[in-house]
């Protein structure tokens, strides 16, 4: 523990004198809570509408009427002819083309029915699927409406059997950056934990102090341990810090128990940090520590959750992401912030990472040699 200590003091004296990672500790964590947890969103907040009206009747101006005074849709321009209709598409000018066929009011009349047609730009997957929800929940409300004035009967007391009451737990307003900050917590802490601990080590090789601690009788795991304690009580802090920003920025509720949140991070850091220092035992320079790092992460990153869901991946990928430690941790972090879960509903999640730690841990010592 005596020799433990020592190489504690001299990580941590080393990192307060390496002046550039000051910006990645404290400032980047600001930078990227403020910036990613608004930008880095699926939400569609307006969606541009061109309506072609060939039939210019009562029942379309009601119809154009509704769509105007949504304020999830913005009509663009109203005409009656397809003429310039697909370049509006084509040019990024509308997100939706509204064809109102002629005859619609009398087909709703005489038929009971009507035919309306939506060209939606399906550049954007997502956006055009919310977009064609919106306007078909819309169009829905808009015929229920009518019938019911054609029918004399009022549109607050439709002919319905079934009525449909929704409730949202855990993000009832449905705000975005509830759901967003925590996974970039998750990115910050894995930044810390894993790309600077990595850096670290391997530039006391490019500056010739790995050789002197060669030759020093420190075991192999003293050695590991104190390039991973500092970065480890380093993310441990910025985590605070973003959940501090969090709170006070975008009133992030917290409904789990802060404890096991930590708990959980430390065990998670110990695999992300013996995965770096894994890296950096086998790489010579920084470039190699960057490159090979970057490869992890990007996959890490893209495949863990935070932008879609694991279960809309393919079945391989989803059996793929059980080795990715931020898998895990995006769902406990999210869980235990928005649903307040405890240990037990994430026992699986911990006994995963716990493997996964001990396990790059294990590889980073074995993979280590002392030799000059």
């Amino acid at each position: 523990m005596k020799i433990l200590r020592y190489l504690l003091q001299k990580e941590f004296i080393q990192i307060l004198r390496n002046k550039s990672m000051w910006p990645v500790i404290f400032v980047m964590p600001i930078v990227q809570m403020l910036i990613l947890v608004n930008a880095a969103t699926l939400e569609l907040k307006k969606a541009d509408v061109y309506i072609v009206d060939q039939d210019m009747s009562d029942a379309s101006r009601q119809l154009v009427n509704k769509l105007e005074g949504n304020p999830f849709f913005n009509v663009t321009s109203i005409t009656d002819a397809d003429f310039n209709a697909d370049d509006q598409l084509l040019h990024g000018k509308a997100n939706v083309v509204l064809d109102v066929p002629q005859n619609f009011e009398r087909d709703l009349k005489r038929n009971n029915s009507a035919s309306l047609q939506l060209r939606v730009d399906a550049i954007n997957g997502m956006a055009a699927e919310l977009t064609w929800s919106y306007m078909n929940s819309l169009i829905r409300s808009y015929n229920n409406n009518i019938r019911a004035n054609w029918m004399g009967i009022s549109k607050f007391d439709p002919p319905q059997k079934i009525v449909v009451s929704q409730r949202y737990w855990y993000n009832p307003t449905l705000i975005y950056a509830f759901y967003m900050a925590p996974g970039v917590l998750v990115i910050l802490v894995t930044l810390i934990g894993m790309f600077l601990s990595a850096v670290n080590l391997v530039r006391e090789k490019e500056i010739g102090t790995m050789e002197q601690l060669n030759v020093t009788p420190i075991k192999k795991y003293q050695f590991i341990a104190a390039k991973m304690i500092p970065f480890l009580v380093i993310a441990l802090l910025v985590l605070s810090f973003g959940l501090l920003i969090a709170k006070l920025v975008f009133n992030l509720p917290f409904r789990g128990n802060i404890f096991v949140l930590y708990g959980f991070t430390t065990v998670f850091l110990l695999g992300v940090m013996g995965l770096g220092l894994l890296i950096s035992v086998v790489s010579d320079t920084q470039q190699q520590v960057f490159f090979v790092s970057y490869f992890f992460l990007l996959v890490f990153i893209l495949m863990s959750g935070l932008f879609t869901p694991v279960e809309s991946m393919p079945k391989w990928a989803q059996w793929l992401d059980h080795l990715n430690p931020l898998y895990y941790m995006m769902k406990v972090i999210r869980n235990v912030v928005l649903k307040g879960s405890g240990f037990f509903d994430l026992k699986y999640e911990f006994l995963s990472m716990l493997g996964y730690g001990v396990a790059m841990f294990s590889l980073a010592v074995m993979r280590y040699r002392k030799t000059a």
